[in-house]
């Protein structure tokens, strides 16, 4: 097979730039990666956006989403070219399941208290809401381990999640029909972990790698996240 394009999926209250030095690591060995922007307003609309692009790629695709990233790619990977799913620190949903009662299921992590809800105009509606961390909280509870000066930075670039998309229920669970991988991170103030275990055992996930990581894995073990991306891929060939 084809090396496939991977496609990082950002979550919530992150961008682009939360992939970036796991981006530069598989540039650096010669994948062809893209790391679409996710508007962050509602999980079919979102899924959509991220499936639109998968299928004007030429070739195959593995998909990686971290956190919120992995209700959305649990969606969008379907799509045909989508040859495998690696979930990074993220939710693996259960078809007709939303974020809510995945996470209901558990007792709540530190992110529950240091949230903050604003409104947001929705044209020919009522206004929606957007929901954010706290800034000040969220070097610890979001971005633990991570550099204090960059994870300052991120705080208040953040990229809210609306709050239509923790209650939409997942319309399809393509870890049912397409293999997949997994990262936990033990050390996560964002996702209670064993929201993680749970949801990857009862996808049936090829292998699941626990690290000793905060929720941005991405920032504080980007080698660690690199190596099962690139060992999925060999898996895949």
């Amino acid at each position: 097979m084809t090396s496939p394009t991977i496609v990082l999926v950002h979550g919530a209250f992150a961008d682009s730039a939360s992939f970036a030095p796991v981006t530069r690591l598989l540039l650096d060995r010669g994948f062809t990666v893209r790391v679409p922007a996710v508007p962050n307003r509602s999980l079919s609309g979102d899924a959509a956006v991220i499936r639109a692009l998968v299928e004007q790629i030429d070739g195959p695709v593995l998909l990686v989403g971290h956190s919120y990233g992995g209700a959305v790619i649990t969606v969008a990977g379907v799509a045909e070219n989508v040859a495998g799913l690696v979930y990074v620190a993220g939710y693996a949903l259960e078809e007709g399941e939303s974020l809510a009662q995945l996470q209901g299921g558990f007792p709540d992590s530190d992110l529950a208290q240091n949230l903050v809800y604003a409104p947001y105009p929705v044209p020919g509606a009522e206004d929606g809401t957007d929901v954010s961390v706290v800034v000040e909280s969220f070097p610890d509870v979001f971005a633990a381990g991570v550099d204090r000066s960059t994870a300052e930075v991120l705080a208040v670039s953040q990229r809210p999640l609306s709050a239509v998309a923790f209650g939409e229920p997942a319309s399809v669970a393509a870890w049912r029909t397409k293999p997949g991988w997994g990262i936990v991170s033990a050390a996560d103030h964002t996702i209670n972990p064993d929201v993680e275990r749970f949801g990857y055992e009862r996808a049936g996930l090829r292998s699941v790698t626990e690290l000793d990581a905060p929720h941005l894995v991405m920032h504080s073990h980007p080698a660690e996240v690199t190596e099962v991306i690139t060992d999925a891929i060999a898996q895949l060939g």
